[in-house]
């Protein structure tokens, strides 16, 4: 499973690290482990750190000093958690990812390779983004969003996000046990509004438990302050939200494909092509209309209607240089077309296709 905790719930009413907080997620974590459950921690609090460190009135605004009161809390943060752990005969491994780092599909798997060697290790793998080298282009901006990523990227059977909060609250302040729907539920949430000291929010954990719903697997939101919710959540307690998750589970590619690589371009398609496509077919190209975008061959690409609805996504064999050539023919002709006496069928092939 994955586990995110958040900065304020790591944190004492004065803002600092808990260290109790942190040695009590140890010891249910290492219970966890006890049990043959590979954890993986995704921990915010490296900027909180970093301003008690440096004496700062606040998180700081200016992108340099908030890159280097993270550089500062980081060291902190993982200092704690290897203390916490070590009683348990744990060890931590600490990874600092970017938005890159998910999407660039060698960066991808060596990621995953190294969160798997380490659970192999006999370690606990705490992920945290990399704020002080991040910068807007390449942040996620929360770590709710990279849990979901790195929930994905495992195919984790569990995603726990952890708050301050007792999961998601309904208009009289009542904690909602089930989501089934997350779209709804995330219009009777404020978006804008984001937790003191950290940079979520309920709105972002919604968003980030979409992502993992709509790949097959559930999420709990719950509080992280709660004595055992961890270990209560799994013996059944009734506590926190669930959110449900989508009838079909995805697999690891088509994880990368659908809700993770960063398009390069779009394929505009007829009507006929659509159909195709929502029936489980190849893309062809005699069904593409237009390209956009500056895209090479083995790039993730955006389809869509002509009238811009989106299809699904997935890998293109041809660059768009190709594709302008090819669009509108049958494969019999690229031979020709192209020059080339090898060719794909396909621009892109089902197998390689995410449905929206």
């Amino acid at each position: 499973m994955v586990i995110k905790i958040g900065t304020n719930a790591l944190s004492d009413e004065k803002g600092h690290l808990d260290t109790a907080v942190i040695a009590h997620l140890a010891e249910q974590v290492a219970g966890l482990k006890a049990r043959g459950i590979r954890v993986t921690l995704v921990s915010s609090g490296a900027i909180g750190a970093g301003v008690t460190e440096l004496g700062l009135a606040g998180r700081p605004k200016d992108l340099p000093m908030l890159q280097a009161t993270a550089s500062v809390g980081q060291s902190i943060l993982m200092n704690l958690f290897g203390g916490a752990f070590r009683p348990h005969g744990l060890f931590v491994g600490q990874i600092l990812i970017t938005r890159g780092d998910f999407e660039d599909r060698g960066r991808y798997l060596n990621l995953r390779n190294c969160i798997h060697a380490l659970q192999k290790a006999g370690c606990v793998p705490i992920v945290n983004e990399n704020d002080s080298v991040a910068v807007a282009e390449i942040r996620f901006g929360d770590n709710d969003l990279i849990a979901a990523q790195v929930t994905n990227l495992l195919r984790a059977d569990l995603l726990i996000l952890l708050s301050v909060v007792d999961g998601l609250l309904d208009a009289n302040g009542r904690t909602v046990p089930v989501v089934k729907d997350v779209e709804d539920a995330a219009g009777n949430v404020d978006g804008k509004m984001k937790s003191i000291g950290g940079s979520g929010g309920m709105g972002s954990k919604l968003f980030a438990a979409g992502t993992v719903r709509t790949a097959g697997e559930p999420v709990m939101i719950a509080n992280g302050k709660r004595k055992n919710v961890i270990s209560d959540l799994m013996n059944g307690a009734e506590t926190g939200t669930l959110i449900v998750p989508a009838t079909k589970r995805l697999s690891s590619r088509s994880r990368w494909i659908g809700l993770t690589a960063k398009t390069k371009g779009t394929l505009v398609v007829d009507d006929g092509a659509a159909r195709a496509l929502k029936a489980n077919k190849s893309l062809l190209a005699s069904g593409i209309v237009k390209a956009e975008g500056d895209f090479e061959s083995g790039d993730a690409v955006l389809v869509t209607t002509k009238e811009g609805v989106a299809i699904g996504r997935g890998l293109t064999n041809y660059g768009r240089g190709d594709v302008e050539i090819i669009r509108g023919h049958k494969s019999a002709e690229f031979s020709g077309l192209l020059k080339a006496e090898t060719y794909y069928d396909e621009v892109i092939h089902r197998d390689d296709l995410v449905l929206e």
